[in-house]
């Protein structure tokens, strides 16, 4: 049922982008579009995080889980359109999230994410496209937020994944952006994802946690500022 709610919903947001783009409309109902896709996938995909660190969410976990999937949904909804090498980072967050899946013996989270991998791949290079939309940039957001809650059902830490190895190092290729060429900025950018994805696997899991909690703290703080927003 998750995966027939992901489908759904993933239809969902990309028709909500598409309609308001083409009729400009305001960005609320690109919102709206978004919040209902994530309630469809709490609500009849059964996927909500309850525990945070052995503490009970209660009331609190159809919201912490909402705010979580519309908020990664737009982690990449960057106000001006992108080279599609941005692409790598999402599938650099893909392929850590497939393989901690696989190693909880998740197998057909593994799959998805390796799947979604080779469309996105797939569809850059088809389209031929310079510059990459919203509507690439919110589906492959929704995806990520989906498999990443999944696992955070699991275990909590796992949280680390999208932050470390796709929110993070997007803030830092936004922030080379203005000082590097874009190739050099996405190199790297993706160098560090790939070195905090290999961190995932090695580094005890209690580290893990300060890092979290330190770079959600960073990150929120940095969307106060205009210049380093992309939430």
């Amino acid at each position: 049922m998750l995966y027939l709610t992901l489908l759904i919903g993933l239809v969902m947001v990309v028709i909500s982008t598409k309609l308001t783009q083409k009729f400009k409309l305001s960005s609320i109902w690109m919102t709206v579009g978004q919040i209902s896709a994530s309630l469809l996938i709490i609500l009849f995909g059964d996927l909500e995080v309850t525990y945070i660190n052995q503490i009970e969410l209660g009331l609190l976990a159809i919201p912490f889980s909402l705010l979580f999937l519309v908020g990664f949904t737009n982690v990449m909804n960057l106000e001006k359109g992108q080279q599609p090498i941005i692409m790598l980072l999402p599938c650099i967050s893909l392929l850590c999230l497939s393989i901690a899946a696989l190693l909880m013996d998740y197998t057909s989270v593994s799959i998805s994410g390796l799947f979604a991998v080779l469309t996105i791949m797939l569809c850059v290079s088809i389209s031929g496209e310079k510059t990459l939309g919203r509507t690439y940039t919110t589906s492959v957001g929704f995806v990520i937020a989906v498999l990443s809650l999944f696992l955070f059902e699991i275990s909590f830490i796992t949280i680390y994944i999208p932050i470390f190895t796709l929110a993070l190092p997007l803030a830092i290729y936004l922030f080379l952006q203005n000082r590097f060429t874009s190739a050099q900025s996405m190199i790297i950018s993706a160098s560090v994802a790939v070195l905090f994805g290999l961190l995932m696997f090695v580094i005890p899991f209690n580290i893990i946690w300060y890092l979290v909690v330190g770079a959600t703290v960073i990150l929120a703080i940095s969307q106060f500022s205009s210049k380093y927003r992309f939430i």
